[in-house]
């Protein structure tokens, strides 16, 4: 059975600078790398947000074989309080617009989605039922 969302990762082909690009865009460093420093990475985590989700960079070089190295596949949406705003923060970043902000529907949901300078595709997301979930869990 499903548990909740564990992980997810993004490839880069430089790890350093994955690193640097994300440590700005979140605010914090990364919690784990792997190996140790002084060793180069080949991995590096993020928790992220109010679950402390778990947001993993790989060194590229270790993908599986096949890996796209261009944008596509699932999009993992993160809620933001202000989707423009962060929009356009990460454009400013260096990001690329993938899709631009959306409105899904009815009852406040919107969408927009940026291609990290690593080439993995960020969604972002206001999302009023993430903010009732969290009301009725007292966060």
């Amino acid at each position: 059975m499903f548990r909740g969302f564990a992980t997810v990762t993004f490839y880069a082909d430089d790890l350093a600078a994955a690193r640097n690009w994300y440590t700005d865009v979140l605010g914090m460093e990364p919690y784990y790398a792997f190996p140790p420093p002084p060793d180069p990475p080949a991995y590096l985590e993020f928790r992220v947000g109010d679950d402390e989700d778990e947001l993993g960079f790989i060194d590229r070089r270790y993908g599986p074989p096949g890996a796209s190295l261009g944008p596509g596949g699932a999009v993992m949406f993160w809620h933001v309080d202000d989707l423009t705003g962060t929009l356009d923060r990460l454009l400013r970043l260096g990001a690329t617009e993938y899709e631009a902000v959306t409105e899904r529907g009815t009852g406040g949901f919107t969408t927009a989605s940026v291609v990290d300078p690593f080439g993995n595709v960020l969604g972002l997301m206001h999302n009023p039922h993430y903010l009732e979930v969290l009301a009725a869990r007292g966060a």
